[in-house]
């Protein structure tokens, strides 16, 4: 309305609308248009006050003198495509939609034009600012971070874990590999203990490794984020999903540290990118004026550190939790790496609980198995009480076992378990265990009797000796072969037979 009034006023002094255009304040074919509009209503009267803004936006809100056609011709689907906007469909979507099924033949351009109309419809939502007392509230967050080298020597993408305390903007950031549950915790805790203390709420996004189930009034909580919570004593504030403005500091705070630490730096590992982003806080980012409050971030951390809530005095032991299911073999799998249960619980679900040192199973808030913590993945740790019987007993069992059972029932017995074990191709392992089980049934004196009668016949083994105890061959006497010199030269095998008994046949 500014320039309307230059010209008119121009116009009113005598000046033609090529001295007016020549200015560059308006084309002559516009001026043309308003210098008829000013005759008609007297505007260039000069005993008469030229027109306030107000009645100039009313009449020039539009081009004076021209007639134009600002029809889309996206138009006659309007409804569709509106209904396609408010459901979030993409605009080379709806594009594409109209041209294949509707014969559309107008170009993209005009879809983007009038999406844009459709937008401005909408309207922009209305926010405000949220304040925040000192030591009130700390907001977290990631974001990409460099690729550094790992201890294995494969390059890895990272991520930057950012901490923000709302008041006095002074923060803690961390460089990591993964944003697994574990990496959270213990960013954390050395969160807390960078600020030598925690604030009342922790504001957070909806990351799995905090949230289970993301919701606008009842977010649920990762169980290791709630005992880690209620350990240090502070409340978890979970955003609403897909609202990033609630915890628009941090966010912030990532974008800084991206833009101003990240750049132009080179790191040997994780270790020094650490060291340099820790000194980099310190030294730049805490003392620059901050843009928001126009102080020091670690001038007003003088005044927030006090009021922070004290840590606990002994850190509270780091638990990552997790349903697990138990597998046919008695194991559960966390990490890649196998950890057994009592065989009776197999196909049940139970809680694991894992912290640095230890893994805890509970089953119906018992707890059932206790194991150390394995870090190479295929490891696998089994307690021997929790297989099956039959599992039990060969494990148990072992030939060492089997050997001095044998001896106590007799050197029959022993020189039997001796010939199986000695087997070249066969580990008769069970053979032996079910030849030591009759004793259950014949007592020590019967089965040494059974083996010997088994040596004699050059048959060493279960059937055998099972055989003899059923038919009640075991009290029989053994005819004895004559000694003769051709018996040095026996073979002793199970299907050898000596000199003499040849000759005979």
């Amino acid at each position: 309305m500014f320039e309307y009034r230059q010209v008119l006023s121009r116009m009113r002094q005598g000046d033609s609308d090529r001295d007016i255009a020549g200015a560059r304040l308006m084309g002559r074919g516009k001026l043309k248009g308003v210098r008829k509009l000013a005759l008609e209503r007297g505007w260039l009267e000069l005993d008469r006050p030229l027109p306030d803004d107000a009645e100039l936006a009313g009449i020039f809100g539009r081009d004076p003198g021209v007639a134009r056609s600002c029809i889309s011709t996206l138009e006659p689907f309007r409804d569709l495509i509106r209904s396609w906007f408010d459901a979030g469909v993409q605009g080379t979507t709806m594009y594409g939609a109209l041209k294949r099924n509707h014969g559309y033949t107008g170009s993209y351009s005009a879809m983007r034009r009038f999406l844009i109309h459709l937008k401005a419809e909408r309207g922009v939502a209305a926010t405000t600012i949220l304040d925040f007392a000192p030591a009130e509230a700390m907001q977290v967050d990631f974001g990409a971070g460099p690729v550094l080298i790992h201890e294995s020597g494969t390059p890895l993408k990272t991520w930057i874990y950012v901490a923000t305390l709302c008041w006095s903007r002074h923060q803690y950031a961390e460089i990591v590999f993964d944003q697994t549950v574990e990496t959270w915790l213990a960013c954390h805790r050395r969160t807390f203990e960078w600020f030598g203390g925690h604030p009342e709420r922790v504001i957070i996004d909806n990351a799995k490794c905090a949230i289970i189930k993301a919701c606008m009034y009842s977010p649920e909580v990762q169980r290791s984020y709630a005992s880690l919570a209620e350990a240090y004593g502070f409340r978890v504030d979970a955003c609403p999903p897909h609202d990033p403005a609630k915890k628009g500091i941090v966010e912030s705070g990532v974008k800084y540290v991206k833009k101003s630490f990240v750049p132009l730096r080179t790191f040997r590992d994780l270790s020094d990118a650490n060291r340099q982003l820790h000194e980099w806080i310190m030294q730049e980012a805490s003392i620059r004026k901050h843009g928001t409050t126009h102080e020091q971030p670690l001038a007003r951390f003088a005044v927030e550190q006090p009021l922070l809530a004290a840590l606990p005095d002994v850190p509270p032991v780091l638990a990552v939790w997790k349903q697990v299911s138990v597998h046919s073999d008695g194991h559960v799998v966390y990490r890649k790496a196998l950890y057994s249960v009592p065989f009776t619980l197999v196909g049940k679900d139970l809680w694991l609980k894992a912290t640095d040192t230890v893994v805890q199973l509970f089953h119906q808030h018992g707890l059932v198995a206790t194991h150390p913590r394995l870090r190479k993945p295929g490891d696998r740790h089994t307690v021997r009480d929790h297989q099956p019987p039959a599992a039990q007993a060969w494990l148990e069992h072992d030939p060492q076992w089997c050997l001095t059972r044998a001896r106590e029932i007799g050197p029959a017995c022993l020189a039997v378990a001796l010939a199986l074990f000695d087997d070249q191709v066969l580990v008769n392992l069970r053979g032996v265990q079910g030849i030591l089980r009759l004793r259950e049934k014949v007592g020590d004196q019967w089965l040494n009797a059974a083996c010997d009668r088994a040596l004699a016949f050059a048959s060493p083994n279960y059937r055998t000796v099972k055989g003899i105890l059923d038919k009640g061959l075991d009290s029989e006497p053994v005819a004895a072969a004559p000694q003769t010199l051709t018996d040095t030269y026996s073979s002793g095998g199970r299907f050898g037979r000596d000199l003499n008994s040849l000759l005979l046949h």
